[in-house]
């Protein structure tokens, strides 16, 4: 029979870990098997850049949380090694840090997860990780607006050259 005091340890693990599964924006389970420790270092580096932290827990911790939350869709995902990535802020900038990091380690890799309460499957979380960001959309629109007002501005140039001739 299991201690009392280990039981009672792993309840906390479980309220907590389901508490700040509860608070995110995104949680990612990764495989992070044969990935060196200098290549987990870099990767825990850049998820904190972008204000998301990893976590390596034990599938059952993680199981009875994701059920504290009555988020089942992801019991399936839960063998071998698992780590949590997650963000309480912006779920897109940790994703395509674990993306381009699974990108380079063949081994790393992303099992599923959760964004804003709903559970996405790998297909649709890689899809997500290749979006553009934000500011390159804007970027694109407002280069795409400065074109056509270019174009414009030179029809306009134009067409005043033309009546001034005339």
């Amino acid at each position: 029979m299991a201690n009392k005091n280990v039981i009672a340890m792993k309840e906390t693990k479980v309220k907590e870990l389901a508490e700040h599964i509860k608070g995110a924006k995104l949680i990612l389970l990764v495989d992070y098997r044969g990935t060196t420790v200098e290549a987990d270092t870099k990767l825990r580096k850049d998820i904190r850049e972008v204000n998301g932290e990893i976590k390596v827990m034990k599938n059952n911790i993680i199981k009875r949380a994701l059920d504290a939350n009555n988020e089942s869709g992801l019991d399936d995902v839960l063998e071998g090694p698992t780590a949590i990535v997650s963000s309480k802020e912006d779920y897109l900038q940790p994703l395509k840090a674990i993306y381009k990091f699974s990108k380079s380690n063949e081994n790393y890799k992303i099992k599923g997860g959760i964004i804003d309460g709903e559970v996405k499957s790998v297909e649709e979380l890689i899809t997500l990780a290749q979006l553009p960001s934000r500011e390159e959309l804007l970027a694109k629109l407002a280069g795409s607006l400065l074109g056509t007002i270019s174009k414009l501005a030179i029809a306009l140039d134009q067409v005043k050259s033309k009546k001034e001739t005339v």
